[in-house]
């Protein structure tokens, strides 16, 4: 995993809005975990999904001892990537009035009597994480709008289209979320090679295998310019990512091979998100 973003703050500052905003850019948001679970929740995560952009919303309900002790859980994360701390935050009086407008209760309303005794009360409990932000941003007069161009700015990124390159198998069912699914289970096959059978289409057996059929060369090559063509087209359209599964029997050779190639000749023009979905399930 490459990024980890945690993102918090006070409450009725944006968080939500913001998890949205990167949700859009192409990262995998969960939100409202227990903080001494996502150590855990993480690893498996990285481990099984090869996941590289991940964003993880925490707030208040969290207990005191899991919010107080929160650098032990900031140096685990660091085990699976680069992390970042987002922290937004808000003028009481805006607050108050947001509050007032949506009528929802603070989560620590069932131990104050006050509002405002909620409000002072969470600033002190979020303190430790804080302290460790990277990014911190007031949102007292932000629209959502306003949020995005913030985030967009503070993290290094641009507004441009996310291409998600997801391979998978078949016989674990077709993707539901793909805006166009690739089959390229007519290319040879590896997994009928006892000894290619163990690797992935990462590994450079199963690419030589592959590399040496014309069909294979010519399969990528009508993706990548369908691709090239096409791209732009969603761009323009505003669109925020698009997501193109490729799929073969079992999803752990052939169309991870052609993902992976189609990531190398497209990472220099766009920004592009790889998922090998059945990475759990590979020998």
């Amino acid at each position: 995993m490459k990024r980890i973003l945690i993102v918090t703050g006070q409450s009725g500052s944006g968080k939500s809005s913001a998890l949205q905003v990167l949700e859009d850019l192409g990262y995998y948001c969960i939100d409202n975990l227990p903080l001494a679970l996502l150590p855990e929740i993480v690893g498996k995560l990285d481990q099984e999904n090869n996941l590289e952009q991940l964003a993880l919303g925490v707030d208040v309900r969290s207990t005191r001892a899991d919010l107080q002790e929160f650098d032990q859980v900031f140096q685990q994360l660091q085990k699976h990537g680069e992390v970042d701390v987002i922290y937004l935050t808000t003028k009481d009086q805006e607050l108050i009035a947001r509050f007032s407008a949506s009528r929802r209760p603070h989560p620590l309303a069932n131990r104050f009597k006050s509002l405002n005794q909620c409000i002072q009360e969470e600033k002190q409990l979020l303190r430790p994480i804080q302290m460790k932000a990277t990014v911190q941003i007031d949102t007292s007069d932000k629209s959502v709008h306003d949020l995005k161009d913030t985030l967009l700015s503070k993290l290094g990124q641009v507004d441009k289209l996310i291409v998600i390159l997801q391979s998978f198998g078949y016989k674990h069912g077709i993707p539901l979320d793909a805006d166009f699914i690739f089959d390229v289970r007519h290319l040879p096959n590896p997994h009928w090679d006892n000894e290619l059978r163990p690797y992935s289409g990462l590994d450079e057996p199963v690419q030589r295998f592959l590399n040496s059929f014309e069909q294979t060369h010519e399969m990528f090559q009508d993706l990548n310019q369908f691709l090239e063509k096409w791209l732009p087209a969603f761009a323009e359209g505003h669109r925020h990512y698009i997501t193109v599964s490729i799929g073969c029997t079992g999803g752990q050779h052939r169309s991870v091979y052609i993902v992976d190639r189609l990531k190398k000749a497209l990472e220099a023009k766009w920004s592009i998100q790889v998922l090998h979905r059945e990475m759990k399930h590979w020998s």
